[in-house]
């Protein structure tokens, strides 16, 4: 296993992801598909419009506004599982720490179109998104609950900066569009039980279609400054990391908020 978890770091070091078909069992997916429809269809009633006009993904997961205290915990214990810790201990080597989750579907408007993007464009302009890319650890963890169409990814983008033609369709320039295919684009179709890894910040987008209910995990880096971008509701109090089998995930966002990082 040791050298299989090298060989898992060695691809996400050189592609910017890696997937592990048939990670989770059938019973592990099961009693995870429980708890996100839980949150799932209380999120959709809450926010019908937005849901019905243009959402494809919601977040914050964990925390306390649809999900109750023990289905809160089951989903903590989840995202620190032996399982996932030694894929992310594997992948991040300085303290990683937790950031949110965030759930894919698929869109209400069967019409609406996928698109291509890396997530720090939407904090940085183009310049900082350059130096994001070589400076920032941030990766997800997709568990997918049902059959999928899955992602499609542009290996070795979570290194170098785009080219002339991933450029302008991300940022739609010259005009071109978001949702155009790119040549250098890889799909990597999922199936429920896989584990696609995979950093934030490469080129990347989520296929619509079929079943598509996905869970990310996101974590970063302790030495990177994110702490302020993670919501305190959705970090386990106190009573409940007594309760979580391994919340070191947890603990070290909560230390690293706690010193302003």
């Amino acid at each position: 296993m040791v050298e299989d978890l090298k060989q898992l770091s060695v691809n996400y070091d050189e592609k910017g992801y890696f997937v592990i078909r048939d990670y989770f069992n059938e019973a592990e997916i099961s009693a995870l598909r429980k708890v996100i429809l839980t949150f799932h269809e209380l999120w959709k009633k809450d926010n019908k419009t937005f849901y019905q006009e243009e959402a494809f993904n919601s977040s914050l997961i964990t925390g306390s506004v649809y999900l109750k205290s023990d289905d809160r915990i089951k989903l903590f214990d989840f995202i620190s599982s032996e399982k996932i810790m030694k894929i992310v201990e594997s992948v991040v080597t300085n303290k990683p720490a937790f950031m949110n989750t965030q759930l894919f579907f698929n869109p209400f408007n069967t019409k609406q179109e996928n698109f291509w993007h890396r997530d720090c464009q939407y904090d940085h302009e183009v310049e900082e998104q350059k130096k994001a890319i070589q400076e920032t650890q941030v990766i997800h963890l997709r568990v997918p609950l049902f059959d999928e169409l899955g992602m499609e990814l542009v290996p070795g983008t979570h290194k170098r900066w785009d080219n002339e033609e991933e450029f302008d369709v991300r940022l739609e320039n010259n005009k071109r569009l978001s949702s155009e295919n790119l040549s250098g684009g890889k799909e990597i179709p999922l199936a429920a039980g896989d584990l696609l890894v995979f950093s934030a910040d490469m080129i990347h987008r989520g296929l619509y279609g079929l079943d598509r209910l996905a869970l990310d995990i996101l974590v970063f880096d302790s030495s990177a400054d994110f702490a302020d971008y993670v919501d305190d509701d959705c970090l386990p109090d106190t009573n409940m990391l007594k309760q979580i089998n391994d919340p070191r995930l947890f603990e070290n966002t909560i230390k690293l908020k706690s010193e302003g990082r």
